[in-house]
C-alpha cells in the first residue's frame, strides 16, 4: 500500500466527516426530507445495502462481522439482526457517536461494538466476513487491493466491498464538484474500472485464496456504486 497516499486520505476524509459535511450526512441517512439530488443518493444507498446484505449468509448467529466505514450505522443494525456479532468501525468519531445515538435498543441476538479508527487496525482482531460500502471509493485503486490483502488475511469466508466504477458520468460529476470552493467539496473520489481492479485483485499474492463471486452496479441519479464479493 501506499502508505503516505492512504494516510493522507483518510485524515482528509476524517476532517470532512467531522466538521465539513457532518449535519448533511446525519439529514442524508436520516427520515428527514431532503432535496430531489439527495433524495437519489437516498435511495441508491438504500438498494446497494441490500446487496451487500443479500451477498452474506441469512443467519449470522455465532459469527463476527467488520463494518469497515460503519457512517451512522444502518448496515451494522441490519447484520446485528440476523444475530451477528459486529464490529463497526469509522474513522470518524463524530458518526460514530451518531450511530450510538441512533442504536435500536432491540438487535435481538446479534450485538454491534463501535470503533472510531482505521478500519484497518489489526487490533480489530478476526472476522467471518467484512462488508465495506462506500468507504474505499476516495482511496487509489492501489491502496484498495492493498486493504483488501490486508482484511482478507483476517477474514474466513467473505468480503463484500464497493468502489467507484469508472465511466463519463461519474467522471463529470467529480469535474464539475471541483468547482465548488475547497471548504464545501467532498474528498475526491477515485473510479477505477471494473476490468483494472479485477486485474489487480487477482495478481494480489495475498488475495490468491480468494475468488470474485460476483459484482452489481447501482446508479440511481446521483448515486453510482458497483458491489464487489471476493470468497475464499
Amino acid at each position: 500500500m501506499q502508505e503516505h497516499s492512504y494516510l493522507e486520505k483518510r485524515s482528509q476524509l476524517q476532517q470532512y466527516f467531522d466538521r465539513t459535511a457532518f449535519d448533511a450526512w446525519a439529514k442524508l441517512t436520516s427520515t428527514a426530507p431532503v432535496s430531489g439530488i439527495r433524495k437519489t443518493v437516498r435511495a441508491g444507498r438504500d438498494e446497494m445495502r441490500n446487496v451487500l446484505l443479500s451477498y452474506l449468509p441469512a443467519d449470522l448467529h455465532g459469527q463476527r462481522v467488520l463494518d469497515a466505514g460503519c457512517g451512522t450505522g444502518a448496515l451494522a443494525v441490519e447484520l446485528a439482526k440476523r444475530g451477528a456479532q459486529v464490529m463497526a468501525t469509522d474513522i470518524s468519531p463524530t458518526l460514530i457517536e451518531l450511530a450510538r445515538e441512533r442504536l435500536p435498543t432491540d438487535l435481538g441476538q446479534g450485538s454491534i461494538e463501535f470503533f472510531a479508527g482505521d478500519m484497518l487496525d489489526p487490533t480489530l482482531g478476526d472476522f467471518d466476513h467484512v462488508v465495506c460500502m462506500d468507504s474505499m471509493i476516495h482511496y487509489h485503486r492501489r491502496d484498495i487491493t492493498k486493504a483488501l490483502a490486508g482484511l482478507a488475511q483476517r477474514t474466513r469466508q467473505r468480503i463484500a466491498f464497493t468502489f467507484a466504477p469508472k465511466n463519463p458520468f461519474l467522471s463529470t460529476m467529480i469535474a464539475v464538484g471541483r468547482l465548488f470552493p475547497r471548504g464545501d467539496r467532498a474528498p475526491f473520489i477515485e473510479p477505477v474500472a471494473e476490468q483494472t481492479l479485477a486485474k489487480l485483485i487477482t495478481h494480489e499474492p495475498n488475495l490468491s485464496a480468494w475468488k470474485i463471486d460476483a459484482t452489481q452496479k447501482i446508479a440511481r441519479g446521483f448515486y453510482i456504486s458497483q458491489a464487489m464479493v471476493l470468497s475464499r
